[in-house]
């Protein structure tokens, strides 16, 4: 189970909703679901925060979007991200400090013959192909990964953000904002 939510920073204080992710495939998705929550609410040029939780406490992410600067995120837990689908929207290659991920080559249509098969040894093993899909969460850390400074300016210390309280992550990070009845409220 998940819980998301849209924080939005506008010149009469903090705005919040619960929100779905259904359409959300990729961080520029969740980039522009930010944005459009921005304009909704008067919050253009301020601060957008989008929130992630697995529920359980197994991890939560946060991604800021600021007008038109680039998102930063944090996830609190990234191996533990990394088997979810919501958590690999947030776990980019950028944010994992490794290079793009190569295109699936059984996804490439140039590589297909005009029958459909693709070009090569059939008899080549699939265990002897390279993995060009995403990475598996044994390949990336176990701990936080990201922005640890993504709240510093609006009251929560990336040292702070590193011990939040894992059972309810999203009641510690509005008490630090000064939002926690209202984060209280969206949940």
């Amino acid at each position: 189970m998940y819980f998301t939510a849209l924080l939005a920073r506008t010149e009469d204080g903090w705005e919040a909703s619960d929100t779905e992710l259904d359409d959300v495939e990729t961080l520029s998705d969740l980039t522009d679901l930010a944005r459009e929550y921005a304009e909704r609410t008067g919050a253009e040029d301020d601060t957008v925060l989008v929130y992630v939780e697995q529920e359980e406490g197994a991890w939560f992410g946060l991604v800021r979007v600021d007008g038109e600067d680039d998102p930063r995120v944090y996830v609190s837990a990234a191996q533990a991200a990394a088997r979810s689908s919501y958590g690999e929207i947030l776990l980019t290659d950028e944010l994992l400090g490794r290079e793009p991920a190569a295109a699936d080559p059984s996804t490439d249509l140039d590589a297909l013959d005009l029958d459909g098969t693709e070009e090569g040894d059939p008899d080549q093993e699939d265990t002897d192909r390279e993995d060009y899909g995403s990475a598996s969460a044994d390949s990336v850390p176990p701990g936080p990964v990201g922005d640890a400074e993504i709240l510093a300016d609006l009251g929560l210390a990336p040292a702070d953000l590193l011990t939040v309280d894992e059972s309810d992550p999203l009641a510690a990070i509005g008490e630090a904002l000064g939002i926690g009845e209202l984060a209280d409220a969206v949940r």
